[in-house]
């Protein structure tokens, strides 16, 4: 019985690490990271912008923001198309 235990003991760690990598994995496509990551964007170039005395400083702030969070919705339809066209 030792080789089934561990086996056992191998398919429980092959699940922890399993439940890990999903969990990663909906962090890194989690809305509230994007929405984090997009909150400390704006405040960063603001804050920037004001203290060079640029002009409009808060909606220039926007360009990056919308920037990153239109990379974050337009990569993961790439990335789908890519994998249908390179794996025929």
């Amino acid at each position: 019985m030792d080789g089934q235990n561990q086996l056992d003991q191998e398919i429980k760690l092959i699940h922890e690490r399993n439940r890990r990598v999903e969990a990663e994995k909906a962090w890194e496509l989690s809305w509230l990271r994007r929405l984090f990551i997009s909150l400390v964007t704006y405040i960063t170039a603001g804050i920037w912008l004001v203290l060079i005395n640029d002009t409009s400083p808060w909606l220039k702030s926007l360009v990056p923001t919308v920037g990153y969070l239109f990379s974050t919705l337009s990569i993961p339809i790439l990335k789908k198309w890519w994998i249908i066209h390179r794996f025929k």
